[in-house]
C-alpha cells in the first residue's frame, strides 16, 4: 500500500511519512477544533446548523489548516499541488496554462 502511495505521489520514504503525518495532524486538529466551536456556541448535537458548522469547517477549515500544517513538516509544495487539484475539481481555480503561447 505505501509502494503505490509512494509511486503515485512520486515521493520517497521520509517524504511519504511526514505527508502521512500531515494528513494524521490535520484531521485531528480539524475535529477538536470542529468540536470546540459548536461545544463554545453551545450547538445542540444533530441540528441543523450543527450539521451546518461541522462540514464548514470540516470542508473549508481542513484546507486551510493542511497549507499551514505542512509548513513545519518542509511538504507545502506538495500540499500545496494537492489543494490546487481539489480546487480545479471544484471549479474554484482555472487549470495553469503550461504551453507558451506563440504571437
Amino acid at each position: 500500500m505505501f509502494e503505490k502511495l509512494q509511486q503515485r505521489w512520486k515521493v520517497g520514504g521520509l517524504q511519504l511519512f511526514l505527508i502521512l503525518c500531515v494528513f494524521a495532524i490535520t484531521g485531528t486538529t480539524t475535529a477538536f477544533i470542529s468540536k470546540q466551536i459548536t461545544t463554545w456556541l453551545d450547538i445542540e448535537k444533530f441540528s441543523f446548523w450543527y450539521w451546518i458548522l461541522k462540514v464548514g469547517v470540516l470542508l473549508f477549515g481542513y484546507q486551510i489548516l493542511i497549507l499551514i500544517i505542512s509548513i513545519p513538516f518542509g511538504q507545502f509544495s506538495f500540499f500545496w499541488n494537492y489543494e490546487k487539484k481539489i480546487l480545479r475539481k471544484m471549479g474554484l481555480m482555472k487549470k495553469e496554462n503550461t504551453e507558451l503561447e506563440i504571437k
